[in-house]
């Protein structure tokens, strides 16, 4: 019987797998469903106190987070780069601090023979806003272009310098880097693809292969309608693309677009058809993603938000998609043999490289 982290690579590049993979939440499981994924997100504690456990604290790039009455891991109310003369004297957190890396250890080997994510929050974007805050940093590609450069390139090399941290520690151990940048509200993104080219593709490219160059995948996940931004990440070579809103996209025609060409890490609709809970509703929608945004070949994992009380949804809702998703696990068994012109080749040599190196 295939391993499940075979089943999820072969998923993402395109390899045949013999059924749909699961991802399911880091901290909710549910029973009767596959659980291909071993996603670890500790990483992301911070050694001054911020956690999604504790989240009116401190992390360690200086922002203040705070919370609502409704559990979420909070916003950023205190920003530390608020004033640009902060940025001389400012310094990123260490990215070799053994506090980031000591627990991984154990939990990595806790996967057995799950396909094993990091999810590394606050990619690039998602920190800058963090630490200026977003109406300034809205203005700053404009006013502060050349002080905006030095942020992110302060940001890029810590996320480069995490990689390789992460490499020398765990190697081939790790299969794929889950990353975050939202981008967009429900009408369009947040910045013209200008912009986007101008500030953040060269900077993406860098961190992109540094991920690659450790043999793993790049797991993109972005909110809003940032269907204009899609084919920029296709050309960076993101391998999936973790997109919570489904209907927002144009499920059927965004699903032609693009199918075959990046693995979807997919979910119904997190923001309106699991909302409303009807039961017919969200299994067309489960249907119409595999149809639409997968492949005889691959190109999509089933996906569970699994922070259903934070969006007021009933957990059996997304049971019900799950339920769906497995009885269309094997949708395109009976399908034509013909290899895919559409199929992707990964460095999955790579994964046998010496961590040390």
């Amino acid at each position: 019987m295939m391993k499940p982290h075979e089943i999820v690579r072969r998923a993402i590049e395109f390899d045949r797998p013999p059924r749909l993979p699961f991802w399911q939440h880091w901290n909710h499981k549910m029973p009767g469903f596959p659980d291909d994924v071993h996603n670890i997100w500790e990483m992301d504690r911070q050694e001054a106190g911020w956690f999604f456990d504790n989240p009116n604290a401190a992390d360690d790039w200086g922002c203040g987070w705070n919370s609502t009455e409704q559990k979420t891991i909070g916003q950023v109310t205190e920003f530390p780069l608020a004033d640009w003369s902060a940025l001389d004297h400012y310094q990123a957190p260490d990215p070799r601090n053994p506090f980031y890396y000591d627990r991984l250890g154990p939990m990595i080997d806790a996967a057995g023979d799950r396909y094993v994510a990091l999810t590394a929050h606050s990619l690039l974007f998602s920190r800058q806003h963090k630490l200026r805050g977003f109406a300034n940093t809205m203005e700053d590609f404009y006013l502060e272009p050349e002080r905006v450069g030095r942020l992110l390139d302060l940001i890029v090399d810590f996320k480069i310098a995490q990689c390789e941290e992460l490499r020398r520690r765990f190697g081939d151990r790790i299969h794929g880097l889950f990353v975050t940048d939202d981008w967009g509200t429900q009408e369009g993104t947040f910045i013209s693809r200008k912009i986007l080219t101008e500030f953040f593709v060269p900077r993406y490219a860098k961190i992109f292969k540094a991920i690659h160059d450790c043999g793993w995948h790049v797991i993109l996940h972005s909110c809003g309608r940032i269907n204009d931004f899609v084919p920029v990440f296709l050309d960076l070579e993101v391998d999936v693309l973790n997109m919570q809103q489904s209907r927002n996209y144009g499920l059927v025609e965004f699903g032609q677009q693009h199918r075959g060409k990046v693995c979807f890490l997919a979910t119904v609709d997190i923001q309106s058809t699991l909302p409303r809970g009807d039961e017919a509703e969200i299994r067309e929608e489960a249907r119409l993603l595999v149809e639409n945004w997968s492949t005889p070949e691959g190109g999509m994992i089933a996906f569970d938000y699994g922070d259903w009380p934070a969006l007021q949804v009933d957990l059996e809702m997304p049971r019900i998609m799950f339920d769906e998703f497995s009885k269309l696990a094997t949708f395109w068994s009976d399908s034509s043999k013909v290899p895919s012109p559409h199929a992707r080749t990964f460095a999955v040599d790579q994964r046998n490289a010496d961590p040390g190196q």
